[in-house]
């Protein structure tokens, strides 16, 4: 069964990439991810385990779809065709029809009104990732919105969110999904510094300086250095392929 009943909460994170192998290198270096792949039928999809437990998905980027290397996140849906319906009618757009993954589940992707892709999962017997909040495991996960008015309202109309705003001044504006030590994730204003809408994924870490550091040596990049705030020392890295994500520790480490 998934980690928590509320609705439409982060259920499983994904890496598309052209370089599966090399992102199973690069993973299993940084998180200490292990890594195995299914059957033809799933085209060869990996998933990644922490502990032998999933936490992650990666699907080979072969280039037709025009996408980029990136990290998606999923929110859970018990009817992924009525989330599909209920995403339309709000001003989202479909980018990818329900379909039905084998005996996994049921996915869709579609667009929010500020332009950021979210991949929803129906799940049958794959149930998404089996531990959040651990150090290597999923921590958190935002989409930063360039029109956040429209991002809100659409999340708590199609996914049922219950939000609670955190802060709301034009400095920073943020709402999450949940309250307190109970949010399970969150919507960030990003219209002064931000071009595009997307969301982000965090994984938890012992030391984020120490994880950056292993980041640069495997061959990815840094985006935004280390920092502490009040949440925890965060930091954006991109893996060797180009695919953003974040990382984030207890301060001081």
């Amino acid at each position: 069964m998934s980690l928590t009943t509320v609705p439409g909460a982060p259920i499983w994170i994904e890496l598309y990439t052209s370089d599966p192998a090399g992102a199973q290198r690069f993973y299993a270096d940084l998180f200490g991810w292990s890594a195995e792949t299914a059957g033809p039928e799933y085209g060869g999809y990996v998933t990644f385990h922490r502990a032998g437990e999933p936490v992650a998905g990666c699907m080979l980027n072969d280039g037709t779809t025009g996408g980029v290397n990136s990290w998606s996140v999923y929110l859970e849906s018990n009817d992924v065709e009525a989330t599909v319906g209920m995403a339309e009618a709000n001003g989202g757009q479909i980018e990818i029809e329900p379909m039905q993954v084998g005996t996994l589940g049921h996915m869709a992707f579609v667009i929010d009104p500020a332009g950021a892709r979210i991949g929803i999962w129906q799940p049958d017997s794959m149930t998404g990732f089996a531990v959040r909040g651990a150090v290597g495991a999923p921590g958190w996960f935002e989409v930063l919105s360039t029109d956040f008015a429209a991002a809100v309202p659409f999340y708590e109309n199609v996914f049922g969110w219950s939000t609670h705003p955190m802060s709301d001044t034009d400095e920073f504006r943020y709402t999450t999904l949940g309250k307190d030590d109970l949010a399970l994730a969150g919507v960030m204003d990003a219209s002064r510094f931000a071009s595009n809408s997307a969301w982000s994924v965090y994984v938890e870490v012992a030391d984020t300086d120490a994880t950056v550091a292993a980041a640069v040596a495997g061959g990815g990049s840094v985006l935004a250095a280390a920092e502490d705030t009040p949440v925890g020392r965060l930091a954006e890295l991109a893996d060797p392929s180009g695919a953003v994500f974040k990382v984030m520790g207890p301060t001081g480490a």
